[in-house]
Formats: structure tokens, sequence, C-alpha cells
């Protein structure tokens, strides 16, 4: 039988140090103060779906011990916008986070407890000393052994106490629409006003409301209040709701006032064909972000219906990306039963006429799926669900976080890779074959603000996309504020906007609304609202730098360095070695002349490393994997059969700098003790 997740070391925890807190009503906290409680620190960064994941992992832990049980999340920023205190205050509330949150900009606590990949879970017993440090999402079944383990334990010792913690709500932002996430134009007769009747005068209802009857209509997913809302063309005018506002899931009536239907967190929104749209019996597909699935909406009826995903995050019930040795991975079909398949955070979709297809960016598992309305067939087209930037066939290529799609006009999609912040291509010829391109970006850890060449420029996590009239890509750079435009023709960037809150979609309008040019419409998800933008004759040029993510650079020394990914499954598990050894390693670097050997993918925990004594600094890129099942072992020491199975992994980029006196040994944990 396995050993729960524990050290029989003491290892006193560190104090939680940062610039401020959040969600205490003002108060500062310590360890002193939460001494008697089991403490569960987050360490988090609120651009990363997994820690977005971790989130909701959590939250029924939280309920089920939260007379016991503090969650601290320590927001550890990846990027330069997220130590902004404001954005951070914001995400605290987007996100619906309901436990203190110590804002750690110069990563003092995330050095202290050795964190090194982000999300990092660490839990102190009511004592004050660490029991376990783990590492990635999934481990929910593991602490709940634990918690209780710990619950028992200091019952009996009389040093766990009982009651409320210290968490006080934030006053929660008023107004019509919450942290919208993106925006679909809806023409004149697609819309909901086009089917509400007739009003006691003989008009259309909602004829006149905000031109909607002449000029269409704009539908938007209020994200932050779990719904859609459809807007007039003055973008204050509310034509219709859709969805009860209360986060969850749920088909069925989803307009107006008597809505069962739910959602949790929409993102993305496609407007289908009207041919495809009638034999589907639905207008709009709609990315429901944490539900994990594809939801149809019918502007006709005003019902919701699911459309794909079980509900599962993908990652859970499949686990990791699984590679040749090659760099491919899986693609294709998922099978004949679309509510069967597990999906992971779709963060955006978009109607693609080559493949005849709902194209999906789907972040939670870095790749590109498709959906055909009509067949209910979802498959795999891009992304081998390895995170970073890798260009080439669909099957090879890398994304991270993909937020935006947009559809060019020779039938190719571009996408918002947010995590690279990078702007990607997918090459679409005419017998499906696809290849990936990047226009924009360089990697994982860098970023900026700058024009110019497109590869000297840098963007700040990107979550929007739109093809401009003349055939020029928008992007919505969320992070530095600004709409960018990339110019495939002559290969440079330039920016159009500068001065937004946190812009999550960009669209073209073609109403002329407001004028007689066309405009930009851009989702200021900070500020709540829709505005329109307009587009300059000439663009700006701004050059603000090129920054990358300042990580503590671990010392090594030139030569052989031992690496050592510790393991420990939870009670209940058992590692699944009944066809070898369940363990495997990747490892790369860069640049790739850091790494003399020891790179590439091969079983076990355990490898030795060959340094280059000629490359001052680098990255080594990490992959650990592990197996285990649930369950009691057999008499003969078994897994039993049909047992539950799990898969543990965790992505870590460690920052290097090589000198003589270094470290000859680097210990990792995937679940373990630092």
């Amino acid at each position: 039988m396995s050993e729960t997740v524990r050290t029989h070391a003491r290892v006193r925890a560190s104090e939680l140090v940062g610039r401020n807190w959040l969600n205490t009503g003002g108060k500062t906290l310590d360890l002193e103060a939460l001494r008697g409680k089991i403490v569960l620190l987050d360490f988090w960064t609120f651009c990363c779906i997994n820690c977005l994941h971790v989130l909701d992992e959590l939250r029924p832990l939280e309920e089920q011990y939260s007379d016991v049980l503090v969650t601290v999340g320590v927001h550890s920023p990846k990027f330069e916008h997220e130590a902004d205190p404001v954005a951070l205050a914001a995400a605290v509330e987007r996100y619906e986070i309901h436990h203190p949150v110590l804002d750690d900009p110069e990563l003092d606590t995330w050095k202290a407890y050795t964190a090194r990949a982000w999300p990092t879970l660490v839990v102190i017993d009511p004592e004050g000393y660490i029991v376990a440090h783990l590492s990635g999402e999934g481990h929910a079944d593991g602490l709940a052994v634990l918690i209780p383990e710990l619950i028992a334990e200091h019952e009996a010792k009389g040093t766990l106490h009982r009651g409320s913690g210290p968490y006080v709500a934030p006053e929660a932002t008023s107004g019509t629409l919450r942290f919208p996430g993106k925006a679909l134009f809806l023409p004149a007769g697609r819309g909901s006003t086009a089917l509400a009747g007739t009003s006691d005068d003989g008009s259309s209802a909602g004829a006149t409301a905000g031109g909607a009857a002449d000029k269409g209509s704009w539908l938007v997913t209020d994200t932050g209040h779990h719904r859609l809302v459809e807007l007039g063309t003055d973008f204050q005018t509310v034509l219709a709701t859709f969805g009860s506002g209360v986060k969850g899931y749920a088909d069925g009536p989803a307009a107006g006032d008597t809505a069962s239907a739910q959602f949790n967190e929409p993102q993305g929104l496609v407007l289908l064909p009207e041919d495809v749209a009638a034999k589907a019996g639905y207008d709009v597909v709609i990315a429901d972000s944490v539900n994990h699935r594809l939801r149809g909406l019918s502007l006709t009826d005003g019902k919701a219906s699911t459309l794909a995903g079980n509900g599962i995050q993908r990652l859970l019930e499949t686990g990791p990306a699984r590679v040749d040795e090659e760099g491919a991975g899986f693609s294709g079909s998922l099978g004949s039963d679309p509510l069967e398949v597990a999906l992971s955070s779709p963060w955006d979709v978009v109607w693609s006429r080559k493949l005849n297809a709902v194209v999906v960016a789907m972040a939670g598992t870095h790749q590109i799926f498709s959906f055909d309305p009509i067949t209910g067939a979802v498959a795999i087209i891009a992304g081998n669900g390895l995170e970073g930037l890798l260009d080439g066939p669909a099957h090879e290529a890398w994304f991270a976080q993909s937020s935006g799609l947009a559809e060019d006009a020779d039938g190719n999609i571009w996408a918002a890779d947010s995590e690279t912040s990078a702007l990607r291509k997918l090459v679409i010829a005419d017998d499906g074959t696809i290849t990936v391109e990047s226009a924009v970006g360089k990697g994982l850890f860098d970023f900026g603000f700058r024009d110019g060449p497109a590869a000297e420029a840098r963007l700040q996590h990107p979550l929007g996309v739109t093809v401009l009239p003349d055939g020029s890509v928008a992007i919505a750079d969320t992070y530095n504020g600004a709409v960018r435009r990339y110019d495939p023709a002559s290969g440079t960037v330039s920016t159009l906007a500068r001065g937004l809150a946190e812009p999550s979609d960009v669209i073209v309008d073609h109403t002329q609304s407001a004028g007689s040019e066309p405009l930009l419409v851009v989702v200021e998800a900070n500020k709540h609202q829709l505005v329109y933008v307009p587009i300059p004759k000439e663009a700006q040029q701004v050059d603000e730098g090129a920054s990358q993510t300042h990580r503590p650079k671990s010392p090594v020394a030139p030569g052989p360095l031992d690496l050592t990914v510790r393991f420990t499954a939870p009670t209940g598990q058992k590692l699944d070695d009944r066809w070898g050894d369940p363990t495997q390693l990747k490892i790369s670097s860069t640049p790739p002349e850091l790494l003399v050997s020891g790179g590439g993918t091969s079983v076990g925990l355990l490898r030795t490393l060959e340094l280059s004594a000629d490359v001052p600094e680098g990255v080594l890129h990490i992959t650990a994997r592990a197996a285990a099942c649930d369950g009691p072992e057999t008499e003969d020491g078994e897994i039993p059969d049909h047992a539950a199975c799990h898969l543990y992994q965790q992505d870590w980029g460690i920052p290097v700098v090589l000198q003589a006196d270094g470290d000859t040994e680097l210990v990792l944990d995937l679940r373990g003790m630092d």
C-alpha cells in the first residue's frame, strides 16, 4: 500500500511576506494568526489556466472543511501586468476567489517556499510545519485524504482550532456587464429581436432599441455574471439576456427573467451560417469555459443545450499530453458521442469555411479542436498538448493557452496564443492539411510592448484577434491594454489604440453606427463595457522594450547534474507498474547547446544531465509524469482490475546559471517534499 504524501521531517514553514493582502478586510495575516488551522498555500498567477483549474478543484475542499482549512493564495506574477495591484484585485473578483490572497510581486514568499512552477501547493499543519509540497493540478483527491488525517492527528493533540477563517468578502462590482469576455455581431434578422413578436402598435419588439432592427445587435458573454447579454448598437440598451445568471450547469429555457439555463464563465461565441443553424437546430455555439463544454443557443426559442463535453476537465480524465519520439501527438476524431468527450477550458470559437466546422481554442490542453454541428464530431486538429511555441505540422506544433481565434479571407485561422504572447496562424490547405506558423512571439517567458519588425516585436498575453478589411490582423493585446496590428504584407507590428483596461476581444464593426468608416469594437473587460475604437489612418509606433519573466536562477556547475523528481502516490493509490515503469521524464534546454547529453524522453524520474561549460546560462525544460491507481492491493500485491487510475504531470522551466561552485544535483517535487 502506498503511503500518504507527507514528510517525517519537521520543516518549519516560512513567514508569508508580500506587498499587500486581499480578501482580509484590510488586515495583514501571518502564520501566527493562522496557527491551529490547516493552511493550504496556493502559488498562482492569474494568467495561468492550470492555476484557474486548481482554484475550481479546491472549492469543494474549502467548503467541506471551512472550519479547519484556510487556503491562502500567494499571487506570484509571471507577466509585468500581473504585478499591478489593481489588476490583481480585479482578477480576484473576476474568478470569485473566496480566500485570502497575498500579493507577492517580488516573489519573496515564492522563493522562501522554493516554488518552481505555477501552480504549486504547500500544506502547513496546525503547528506551523510543512507536511506536503505539490506541483501542478489534479491533487484534490490526495488532499481529500491528507486533510482528514491532519484533522484526526491534531484534534487528538489538542492543536486544532475550529471556527471561521480570516476571509472577508470585498465589495462586488455592479452594472449590466461584469468582466465581459467576448462579443459577437448579430446581423439584422438573426438576433433575438427578430423573434420577439410584435408590440401593441404592431411594430417588432425591440425594433428601435439601440438601432437593433436595421443595424443588428451585439451578443456578449457576460462572463462575471455567468450569462449572455444582447445589446443594441449603442452598447447601452439591453435587448435580451440568456442564462439565469447563477453559476452552474443546466440546459433548458435561457431567455428572460424565467430562465433556468446556467453557464459558468462563458467566453467565446460564434454565429453559425444560416443553413448550418437550420440543420443543427441552434444559432450560436458558446465556449462554456469552466463547465468544460460547448453549449448551443437557439435565438428562435431561447433554449440552451449541450453540444459537446462531459463536464470533466480533460487533463483529469485523459491525463497529460502524450507524444512520440518525434514530438507528434494524437490528432483526429475523439469518438462518436460528443457528450462523452472531455474538454478543457474552451476559450474561443470561430467558424471555418474550409473545414466546415467550428474551430475551438482549447486553452486548458494547449490545443486546437474542431466541432461539426451537423454530425457532432469532435476532433483535435492542431497541437500535441505540450505547452510552448513550436511551429510545423499541426500534430507536432506546440501552443500555449490559445484564447482568441479569427478566420481570414483565405480561410486560414489566426490564433492569439496568450501564454507565449504570440500571434499564430493555422494554414489550412485545400485537402484539410494544417501547418502552424508564428507571426509574432518568441517563447513562454518573452513579452513586452514593442512595435516594428515582427521578429523583434513583443505582445503581452493577448486574448483576442480579428482580421481587418485590408487583410492585416488586429490583436487585443490584453496585458498591454492595447490593440495592436500585424501586417502580413510588410511583416511589421504597430499600435492602433492604447489605454484600454484589459481588452479581451476585438471585432470589426461594419454597421456604421458611429460614422461612415468601419470601427473596431473592443471588449474592455476590466471596465465592464464594449467600446468603439476608430481604425487610425496612421498607426502608432511604440517601443517600451522586450521583457522576460524573471524567476530566481539556480546556480549549477558545468558537467554532470543529477536530476531527481520526487513522487509519492497519495494514500489509497499505488504506482501502476503493470506494464513497466509508470514514470517518465522529458528534458530539453534553451539554448539547445546548454544540454550536452541527457535530453529526450525516457522512463524513470532519475537522470544525469551533462551541462556545457561554454554556455553561461539558460533554461532547463523538464516534464515529469507518473501514473497511479486507486484501491487496496490484492493479496499478491497487484492493483485490482478496473481500478480508477490517475496521471500526474508537471512542466518546469528552470532558469540556471553555470558557475564552478554551483550545485551538482537538482531535486524537484511532483508530489513530495522540498
